[in-house]
């Protein structure tokens, strides 16, 4: 069984934020011989929202394997990468359809972080 946390634009988790640290939820997956077999929506109640914590803590307190995001700041990836949480390239904007991608193993690590002048 692996967990999958996705950056989320809205409250059902439906749609991939471009925005990893700025997402206002995180939907996550847990998927077993293929399959979703339990999912849900966490706010992301982070320190970018006036909460506790940095984004990628928030993640790992879930429980994270994996994070499918369209991109981030190579100060979270370096965060993943040292806690063994993977990080992978979401290629669509549904979450439903990056779940289905992960599933049939066409996501790739996602190993350089964005250029612009902040933290996703």
């Amino acid at each position: 069984m692996v967990k999958i946390v996705i950056p989320a634009s809205d409250e059902s988790g439906a749609t991939l934020s471009g925005h990893f640290g700025m997402a206002p939820y995180f939907a996550w997956y847990q998927v077993q011989n293929g399959k979703v077999v339990e999912k849900g929506v966490v706010p992301n109640d982070s320190d970018h929202f006036g909460g506790q914590g940095n984004p990628p803590e928030k993640i790992m307190s879930l429980g994270a394997d994996i994070v499918i995001s369209a991109g981030m700041g190579m100060k979270a990836i370096n965060i993943f990468q040292q806690s063994t949480v993977a990080v992978l390239k979401g290629t669509y904007t549904s979450s439903e359809e990056n779940i289905q991608e992960f599933i049939e193993g066409n996501l790739i690590e996602l190993t350089e972080g964005c250029l612009h002048g902040h933290d996703h």
